[in-house]
């Protein structure tokens, strides 16, 4: 038994490595539940009673051998690798670190927001999911309207839908601040439409509410001047259409001379030259009184624009759906603004 043990020391003196994997195996060898030291812990009660003392003894000083030369090693093996990481040239040029950019919608709808701001106005934001009130009933939609069918709108429930336009923002600005009101409300909106080139289910609209006393019609064409000049250059055209909305009246259309043909026609203006960009109108005195404004005191205008299309117009981009689909060299194009 004596010869074992003292074949162990040596075997214990004498090893050396600087490989973690030969040191681990070295450890369990000895030290794992299988090992050598728990053999011969089994084996003390087979040793004489009067042996038994040094016995322990001589193996609890080999138990000390091992785990001070696996520490041992561990740090040599440590401090090697320490010495082996290769040195920084703090000197060289960093590697470049490509660094993400906003969406070339986000940098539209910001740059329209500012031109508002510019003339006072301030930015109001609200759910994307809403009531049917607020959605429709408070902007004088009757209860017949197409709008509220299912084939146009994603309803959640009953009277509970994704909003289809950003108004219901201005609905709740009016219900709880008195007029003057001045505010610009971008949002994203919903809508069950078929996705093509130039429309999709999900848009971005930014629309306008102004109310005040005494405020017609020339100066929401003031204000609608102001913004194309700022947004397109003083060289783009525009026209007023009359048309029809249920919260405003009169109403109008916008329209554009389309940049992308330069009025040759194309896919985005239907081969027209012009491409409408936003309706607008006189707030009708109906929603007013929804509100709880007085319509004999108060008037104003509100605008409706889709960000898509001046973005599409901005940048020559002849499919909408490139907005949506995640594509990074389409969006890379717009790292450098």
């Amino acid at each position: 038994m004596a010869e074992n043990l003292n074949h162990y020391n040596n075997e214990i003196r004498n090893f050396h490595t600087d490989k973690t994997d030969e040191l681990d195996q070295f450890r369990l060898k000895f030290l794992g539940k299988k090992g050598i030291l728990i053999q011969l812990f089994e084996k003390i009660k087979d040793i004489p009673p009067e042996e038994r003392k040094n016995y322990g003894k001589d193996i609890n000083i080999l138990k000390s051998m091992v785990l001070e030369k696996v520490s041992f090693l561990k740090n040599q093996i440590e401090s090697s690798g320490d010495n082996n990481i290769e040195t920084v040239d703090l000197s060289q040029p960093a590697n470049y670190i490509s660094l993400g950019s906003r969406h070339p919608l986000s940098i539209v709808s910001k740059q329209i927001c500012d031109v508002f701001k510019k003339i006072g106005y301030t930015i109001a934001e609200g759910p994307d999911i809403e009531d049917d009130w607020h959605n429709f009933g408070a902007l004088n939609f009757s209860p017949e309207h197409p709008a509220r069918d299912m084939q146009d709108t994603f309803f959640i429930d009953k009277d509970i839908l994704l909003r289809t336009h950003t108004s219901p923002v201005q609905v709740r600005i009016m219900e709880k601040h008195q007029p003057p009101l001045h505010v610009v409300c971008p949002g994203r909106v919903f809508r069950n439409e078929a996705i093509t080139a130039r429309s999709h289910c999900i848009f971005h609209q930014i629309e306008l509410l102004c109310i005040d006393k005494n405020i017609s019609f020339a100066d929401m064409r003031q204000t609608l001047d102001f913004f194309v000049k700022e947004i397109f250059g003083e060289e783009r055209k525009i026209r007023l259409r009359p048309s029809y909305f249920p919260f405003t009246e009169p109403s109008a259309e916008m329209d554009i001379s389309c940049d992308i043909c330069n009025g040759k026609g194309c896919n985005i203006c239907k081969n027209t030259g012009w491409v409408e960009i936003l309706g607008c109108g006189m707030v009708d005195p109906n929603v007013l009184t929804f509100v709880g404004i007085d319509p004999s005191v108060y008037s104003g205008f509100a605008v409706g624009m889709g960000v898509e299309r001046i973005t599409q117009q901005l940048y020559k981009t002849k499919d909408i759906r490139l907005f949506f689909e995640n594509d990074l060299r389409f969006l890379q194009q717009f790292e450098s603004i």
